[in-house]
């Protein structure tokens, strides 16, 4: 019987240069696994491949040496521990986090909570190539979010509170874009300046700021055998429903003007960034 390697590919099974020896990806959401899920893999990888993992640069594993009649059986074995197979080819790929700010000091949004909303309403849709999400929670920019399609950067917009403001200066000197002025026991923020780091916000000791937390989502980032930034077309997007509007856009743009094999960033090179910019802020006015 002829094998199907584009069916295996797309379950996440991926041909070795060793034959009927296939490196299996698994299905990994913005870098986190359970203890439950890495004593599978564990287990898995001990029993049916060669007793090593390769923990991938997109927050991924992938259990090697998989022979191809024990496929099923593995698929079963990883089943017990909650653990999927990811996918490969031209389609949504799994979604990649850092930690954000439920663990990291630094964060300005949930970005596990956020990779897998994106994970349930996007994984493994067909299009004419690969696409790659990544979130970042802050200007630190851990997870380097404009080398994805889709990059989404957290946020933190900020307006000033005299009332609760002591003028100690700690938000001027933690403002690493020099954004903030204080002139006369005023503090003013210059908009133009202003990355929505948050630096300001976690540095003061009385709260006087109010703060709307939200996304900066860039477009088109690619690193591979081309090179190139992923571009902002709204400078900071408060509200979630509308992000995931913008993220829909943005997919569906590619589903219908890419070409078979071509990257996100070539097709909107090729049918006009202008003409991207409408439909993104089409959805976001929308």
């Amino acid at each position: 019987m002829a094998v199907d390697y584009a069916a295996l590919k797309k379950g996440g099974f991926m041909r070795q240069k060793q034959k009927n020896n296939f490196s299996l990806r698994l299905r990994v959401v913005g870098g986190n696994l359970t203890a439950k899920q890495l004593a599978k893999i564990a287990e898995t990888a001990e029993k049916y491949g060669d007793g090593h993992v390769h923990l991938t640069s997109r927050q991924s594993v992938e259990i090697p040496f998989i022979k191809l009649d024990q496929i099923d059986e593995v698929k079963a074995l990883l089943g017990e521990g909650g653990v999927e197979p990811g996918v490969c080819g031209p389609r949504v790929r799994t979604v990649t986090a850092c930690q954000g700010e439920a663990i990291c000091p630094s964060g300005c949004i949930d970005t596990f909570a956020l990779a897998k909303e994106l994970d349930e309403r996007y994984f493994a849709r067909e299009l004419p190539h690969k696409f790659k999400f990544g979130i970042t929670g802050c200007q630190n920019n851990c997870l380097k979010a404009e080398e994805n399609d889709l990059g989404i950067k957290g946020g933190i917009k900020v307006a000033w509170k005299e009332s609760d403001c002591i003028n100690c200066g700690v938000c001027e000197k933690a403002c690493r874009t020099n954004a903030i002025t204080i002139s006369d026991g005023k503090i003013s923020v210059d908009e133009n300046k202003c990355n929505f780091c948050g630096r300001c916000v976690k540095a003061c000791p009385t709260e006087a700021w109010d703060t709307v937390h939200g996304y900066i989502v860039s477009f088109g980032g690619l690193f591979g055998n081309n090179i190139s930034k992923g571009e902002t077309i709204i400078p900071f997007i408060e509200d979630k429903e509308k992000l995931m509007k913008i993220c829909d856009a943005a997919i569906q743009f590619f589903d219908d003007n890419a070409n078979a094999g071509e990257r996100f960033k070539f097709t909107l090179d090729r049918v006009g960034k202008d003409k991207f910019k409408e439909k993104i802020l089409e959805a976001y006015n929308g």
